[in-house]
């Protein structure tokens, strides 16, 4: 486990500045406990730094995961954000849609958010924006980009996309296999 290095650093923060805004002075420099990013096995971890002095004693090999995922770099080294991060978006997120019930579901396998799903969409989102979508209950369920803006998402027709899916809860259960990049018995 080491720290990031400046251009991979550049990477993850310029993913997460894209769905928390100004928000991430207080996503890395917390008052309650000072947490830090972390870079094992090519996944960038969000850990509690008492927690990151403790586990230098445990060995590289035998180390699986310590901390939050928030993502991985893939073989092209390119930042990718996974559902781990989902609590820490939702968090400090700067935009938010709502999904109605009917639309849940669909979203959870992976499929895209349309119009005919909207249930609430939060004021000046701008077209591209990282968005964290949300079920009518409040409950984060995944993360996705608003293909529209606010005002655009208003006008357009049901079948239309408004925000490509990112991530969602129901990924747990679809990979779960490759979210612990661990020994396999």
């Amino acid at each position: 486990m080491r720290p990031l290095e400046e251009s991979e650093l550049e990477q993850v923060l310029a993913k997460l500045f894209t769905f928390v805004g100004k928000n991430i002075e207080t996503v890395l420099q917390r008052s309650d406990a000072p947490h830090s990013l972390r870079l094992h096995k090519k996944r960038v971890y969000y850990v509690r730094d008492d927690v990151l002095k403790r586990a230098t004693s445990v060995g590289r090999d035998e180390l699986v995961a310590l901390g939050t995922c928030l993502g991985k770099f893939t073989h092209s080294d390119k930042f990718r954000l996974t559902i781990g991060a989902l609590d820490l978006l939702a968090a400090h997120a700067k935009h938010k849609m709502w999904v109605k019930p009917t639309s849940e579901m669909g979203f959870m396998y992976g499929n895209h958010l349309l119009k005919s799903g909207l249930g609430r969409i939060s004021e000046n989102v701008a077209a591209n924006a990282g968005v964290v979508i949300y079920s009518m209950a409040d409950v984060p369920i995944g993360f996705a980009v608003a293909s529209k803006s606010t005002q655009d998402c208003r006008k357009l027709d049901p079948s239309a996309i408004v925000a490509y899916h990112l991530a969602d809860v129901g990924e747990y259960l679809r990979a779960e296999d490759s979210f612990v990049q661990g020994k396999k018995d």
